[in-house]
């Protein structure tokens, strides 16, 4: 089996991040999203895999390279334009040949891998097999409809009238005989070859389409509220690990990280807490469920649910929560006369001012 991993997209639900850095590379507990989806995939026993990339391509490839740090085969295959899973799936006809493949959508992230599904689907062969999880608006996503029987019967991309609550995560597997489906697809009313609309194909056709309902925990990481809780829930499973330097004037509460090279002095930090390698963190409160990256810099300042990128300086402020900062973003407080404040921000970002 190989493996087709999806790393194009704008992520326009993340700008301005997503303006600088490739989405699937925004970091969770200071790794890469896309990071956690190749692990799962090297665990479940695959080892080729073909990377569909985008406007990104040099990000991407730069980060993961060949593959071999993941124990993998990595061939990238460039999409001109974001045209949908389908259209993914069809630019990858040739490499991935007569051969099963599961697609991971590379900005998701399911806790528990993909072991279990990648098992069944071997042992029991269907021309398809999706996960599904019940969400409170399934509106914003691919839904299934199953019958009494839970068979899957139907299947919508983000419908005004939702005919359940299950949406499919971002994780399918197929044979060969998808490429026949989409082979036949016309582009939906946004313009994409819907993968939806693949696997309708193959029930009408009356192709075996298998389905698992997941308890688990699952998100697409395509939002910053949705970033903050991936990295709240990887966070709970730090270890504490202090290979930096840390004062006898700071206090370090719960599970705490500090990688080497970081120092922490005369501050207070309250785990899960990850404090990347080079980062300094000075007379400041770090709270619960915030990740510090690499050669960051916090000084005079408190910051708690939050993701920090690298090189970044927050000096002199008095509280930030539930925010995700940017590479070499710098926050500082406006003088105190005239009390104003004074902001330097890119296309569609998004600011909430206490006053």
């Amino acid at each position: 089996m190989k493996a087709l991993v999806l790393a194009g997209g704008s992520g326009t639900r993340l700008r301005p991040i997503t303006h600088t850095s490739a989405k699937q590379l925004v970091p969770v507990a200071n790794k890469p999203v896309l990071f956690y989806g190749l692990e799962a995939i090297a665990a479940a026993g695959i080892r080729e895999v073909g990377m569909v990339v985008g406007d990104t391509h040099k990000e991407i490839e730069a980060a993961v390279g060949d593959g071999s740090a993941f124990g993998l085969e990595v061939t990238y295959l460039r999409q001109q334009a974001p045209l949908g899973l389908a259209h993914a799936v069809l630019i990858a006809r040739e490499y991935l040949g007569e051969e099963d493949f599961v697609m991971y959508l590379g900005d998701n992230f399911i806790v528990g891998g993909i072991e279990p599904l990648v098992r069944r689907f071997a042992g029991e062969r269907p021309d398809a097999q999706i996960m599904l999880t019940r969400v409170p608006d399934p509106r914003q996503f691919g839904v299934a409809q199953l019958d009494a029987g839970g068979r899957v019967v139907g299947l919508e991309e983000k419908p005004d009238a939702p005919k359940s609550d299950l949406a499919l995560v971002g994780v399918y597997l197929f044979s060969p005989a998808v490429h026949e489906a989409v082979a036949a697809l016309k582009p939906s009313w946004r313009g994409e070859l819907e993968i939806t609309e693949a696997i309708q194909w193959l029930i009408d056709a009356g192709r075996p389409v298998a389905s698992t309902v997941i308890s688990g925990y699952w998100k697409d990481t395509g939002n910053v509220a949705d970033m903050l809780e991936v990295n709240r829930l990887v966070l709970e499973e730090l270890d504490r690990r202090l290979d930096g330097e840390v004062d006898d004037d700071s206090e370090l509460i719960g599970r705490v990280v500090v990688e080497a090279g970081a120092r922490v002095t005369r501050s207070r930090v309250v785990g899960p807490v990850i404090i990347g390698a080079g980062a300094v963190v000075r007379d400041s409160y770090v709270g619960p469920f915030t990740s510090v990256a690499e050669n960051c810099r916090l000084v005079d300042s408190e910051i708690e649910y939050s993701i920090v990128l690298r090189r970044a300086s927050i000096q002199g402020v008095r509280r930030i929560e539930a925010s995700l900062i940017g590479h070499d973003v710098e926050v500082t407080p406006a003088p105190n006369t005239p009390r104003a404040h004074r902001l330097v921000l890119g296309d569609h970002s998004k600011v909430q001012i206490s006053s």
